[in-house]
């Protein structure tokens, strides 16, 4: 459930600890969401929901500052709790009219400890137009549990959940370790699409990245978008989505709304705008 910094929210350097348990009871544990864009329909494809914990003295934490301290029982609630919310919210966005692919980041520890198949199964929206949902995993903690995930992977699609590489491009993969992997999205990480229009080395691992995805019948999403020369070298190399500060920030679920709202309004006066959802430059 991690995700790059977002410059707009307040964060403490050393957080005070705060027990998951007070921060569930007290509902301090906020779900945010981060749009993800169509770089080829040039529109709004889904988002990806983010956790953070509200600290009643240090403000908002993000998870690199209390996810290392929860251990894999908490994790497991943790994981819970975000997919229920996150089903919860489909609901919400629909009644906005937004139907939107959502994605989610779990350690892989939750595929041990969460019945995740069967969650999803019960609680999902059992009405028509439901896309599914997508889970993220790691690069490096998918291959290391590449036979578990092997193992519930029949499940977890006959729930419609869509496997996803999180971060891809600085882990251990190779093309023969993923040909068993039943993923249907791959995220080349933010490292690697940084200045990949200007970088060749970034430029050569994104494009065999996206040529990856789609050997594999796959989908190819650049996360970490900061700028607006990557965003266009990206959609010239074929990427399917992109995601990332210069697009949006992650935001509450209420923000989210509004600003989907404003730019449904922008776009239908302004097409070319569709592709930068906040206030900045555009690519078209």
């Amino acid at each position: 459930m991690t995700d790059a910094p977002d410059l707009s929210v307040p964060t403490a350097s050393t957080p005070r600890s705060l027990p998951l348990a007070e921060a569930l009871r007290n509902r301090r544990l906020e779900v945010w969401y981060q749009p993800k864009i169509d770089l080829r329909r040039k529109c709004l494809a889904g988002a990806e929901a983010l956790v953070r914990i509200r600290h009643p003295q240090d403000g908002l934490l993000l998870p690199e500052q209390f996810l290392p301290a929860l251990d894999e029982q908490e994790l497991a609630q943790l994981a819970e709790h975000g997919l229920t919310t996150v089903l919860h919210d489909w609901r919400v966005f629909v009644a906005a009219g937004f139907n939107l692919k959502l994605a989610i980041d779990l350690p892989t520890s939750a595929l041990r400890n969460v019945p995740i198949a069967s969650l999803v199964a019960e609680r999902r929206p059992q009405a028509g137009g439901w896309p599914g949902l997508i889970l993220e995993l790691s690069e490096d903690e998918i291959v290391r549990e590449a036979a578990l995930t092997q193992a519930l992977a029949p499940a977890l699609k006959a729930a419609g959940v869509t496997l996803s590489i999180d971060d891809f491009g600085g882990g251990p993969s190779s093309s023969s370790g993923l040909r068993d992997l039943p993923f249907g999205e791959l995220k080349i990480g933010a490292a690697v699409v940084k200045d990949c229009a200007a970088d060749p080395d970034n430029a050569a691992v994104c494009r065999a990245a996206i040529d990856l995805a789609h050997r594999f019948g796959s989908v190819a999403v650049a996360q970490g978008v900061e700028s607006a020369a990557d965003l266009r070298a990206l959609a010239a190399m074929g990427c399917d989505f992109g995601q990332g500060m210069l697009i949006a920030a992650a935001m509450p679920i209420t923000r989210c709304l509004g600003l989907l709202r404003e730019r449904a309004r922008a776009v239908r006066a302004r097409p070319e705008a569709a592709l930068v959802m906040s206030r900045g430059p555009t690519i078209g």
